[in-house]
């Protein structure tokens, strides 16, 4: 077997295609430095569930920890996405030109 080692936009990309890991980045976005209990409560993970989702998304340096005490809080780190999105954006105009055609056949039609 081939050993594989991701490179940081494949870790982004890998984390990202999970819906419960961008429900979570979205919680974050509008609640940050939430508990892990609080970021897993709507979603009703247990805490290992929850753990395993927050540690993908730490590997992919999409969310940070603090621990004071016993609590442990968890803020979004939106960097690597910026990474992503440039990749996303050489791409652009592929779906840029489907659009054009799109509301052009639209337009026509409507007439």
């Amino acid at each position: 077997m081939v050993k594989y080692q991701a490179s940081a936009i494949d870790r982004t990309f890998s984390a990202l295609a999970d819906p419960t890991r961008r429900h979570l980045l979205l919680r974050l976005r509008d609640e940050p430095g939430l508990s892990v209990s609080e970021l897993a409560r709507p979603l009703a993970l247990k805490l290992p569930g929850m753990m395993k989702h927050r540690d993908v998304l730490s590997v992919a340096g999409l969310n940070t920890r603090a621990k004071s005490g016993r609590t442990v809080s968890v803020t979004l780190s939106a960097g690597p996405m910026q990474e992503a999105m440039a990749w996303l954006q050489r791409y652009e105009r592929f779906w840029t030109v489907s659009l054009d055609r799109l509301v052009a056949f639209v337009e026509e039609d409507g007439e």
